[in-house]
């Protein structure tokens, strides 16, 4: 029976890929972007994903109680504190 696509290995050298500099890459296949791609191209930034995380049911009031901006507020705070402990 043949081996599945998921389960072979890749045979990419990524170490090679990922020390190639711009120079080194052949972009001759690939086709230039015209400035009419440009003027019709839009900036796309990820929006926010869905999680479920266990949380102390006062805090969950405490938010909600916040009115509407509740889960936003929720967000900020999270990010806050990430924010405040990336460096370590």
């Amino acid at each position: 029976m043949s081996e599945s696509v998921s389960d072979s290995t890749s045979r990419t050298n990524w170490a090679r890929v990922d020390a190639l500099n711009d120079d080194e890459i052949d972009t001759a296949d690939a086709p230039a972007l015209s400035d009419d791609f440009f003027r019709r191209a839009t900036w796309r930034r990820p929006g926010p994903v869905s999680v479920t995380v266990r949380v102390d049911p006062e805090i969950v009031a405490w938010y909600h109680a916040q009115g509407e901006e509740g889960e936003q507020r929720m967000s900020a705070a999270l990010r806050i504190y990430a924010e405040a402990h990336r460096g370590l």
